[in-house]
């Protein structure tokens, strides 16, 4: 018989995502056949010729899942898909049908499956699949992942739980995530004390991490929507701290911190110049992800030289400096395929970090 678990969240950014690709980590240890699907798919994207969404081709990717890639992600939406079920032009039934039909094939084929909401827990609920809803439908007990947090965390997951309530999906386990290190047991301590008179455990979740919070380039150039110049290692490095290039040139270098993006107008030449000759030294190269050149004002083409002298990664955009920050710093970065560092970093805390023998005895 198939264990099935379902991934919920109190709201978006929790780590529902890290959670299942490390639960799917920790159970291929115990069960032979382990399964992943996101019933209903809000993020589009291409892979292997076929439109699914980023977490199942995240999960189809790093776990060899990519024959069952079509059961994996069965309904995906699209710019459309909301209005026209609002307009009666879809039937969402026909929808949960498919997310049906590609559970039960899955419980077919796999010993352990993990299904993925989508959001916080009232999302979907416009076509009638949202996560207390789909886990109902499904018959998967709930594990909730909430923030790291006493109050304000113990609030959202009784907004979130009225909804399963309501339902009548059952809900096994909450999954405090991002919890500041040297506050992790007062705070799970107090999250124990505020469910002990419930049914739901209270297990802890993933310690916070910059690494794992933090984007690569490449996931930024795609944010910004700009090409990137650096090659695959340059691409892949996490960027810790964005850094505005406004200040004296002096200034701006003594303010560099480790992996630094640095926004700097074309028209500062002076610091564009400086910024590539520092990175031909190890340390600056440490300190220094990369550049975003911003404004309408052209290259002069002795810059453009010396910045591709030095191999130093930028993007150049026509976009103010406040646009481009404010993108960057409202932005939560999500785990991709091709984040091999996150990637290895999750599953290593995903044995120091998580309980699985607690968390698979009570699924």
């Amino acid at each position: 018989m198939c264990k099935k678990i379902f991934i919920a969240a109190t709201g978006q950014n929790c780590g529902k995502t890290t959670t299942s690709l490390s639960l799917l980590h920790l159970a291929q240890k115990k069960y032979q056949r382990v399964g992943f699907i996101k019933p209903f798919g809000p993020k589009r994207t291409e892979y292997l010729g076929r439109a699914v969404d980023v977490d199942a081709a995240l999960m189809a990717h790093v776990y060899g899942m990519k024959d069952q890639l079509a059961l994996m992600s069965p309904v995906v939406l699209d710019a459309h898909t909301t209005r026209e079920v609002l307009e009666g032009k879809n039937n969402p039934q026909l929808y949960l049908e498919q997310i049906r039909r590609a559970t039960e094939e899955l419980e077919k084929k796999c010993d352990f499956l993990i299904i993925e909401g989508a959001g916080h827990s009232g999302v979907g609920s416009v076509m009638g699949m949202n996560n207390a809803q789909l886990a109902k439908q499904l018959d998967a007990p709930v594990l909730l992942v909430a923030g790291g947090g006493i109050g304000n965390v113990i609030d959202a997951l009784h907004l979130n739980l009225a909804l399963f309530r309501e339902t009548g999906a059952e809900v096994r386990m909450i999954l405090p995530n991002k919890l500041v290190k040297k506050k992790r047991e007062a705070a799970l301590h107090y999250l124990q004390l505020a469910f002990k008179n419930t049914n739901i455990k209270v297990v802890g979740g993933f310690n916070y991490s910059p690494i794992l919070a933090n984007p690569t380039m490449t996931y930024l150039s795609e944010l910004l929507k700009l090409e990137l110049k650096a090659d695959a290692e340059q691409a892949s490095r996490i960027v810790h701290h964005v850094q505005l290039g406004a200040a004296s040139t002096q200034r701006i270098v003594d303010l560099l911190r480790e992996s630094t993006l640095v926004i700097v107008p074309s028209s500062r030449d002076e610091v564009l110049v400086m910024l590539a000759t520092l990175y031909h030294l190890p340390e600056y190269q440490l300190k220094l992800a990369g550049l975003v050149i911003n404004g309408v004002a052209p290259l002069a083409d002795v810059v453009e030289r010396v910045l591709d002298d030095a191999k130093i990664p930028y993007m150049r955009t026509d976009d103010i400096t406040a646009e481009i920050y404010t993108t960057i710093k409202d932005d939560v970065a999500k785990i991709r395929a091709d984040d091999a560092e996150k990637i290895a970093l999750v599953q290593q805390l995903a044995e120091n970090e998580l309980d699985f023998s607690l968390i698979d005895s009570l699924f």
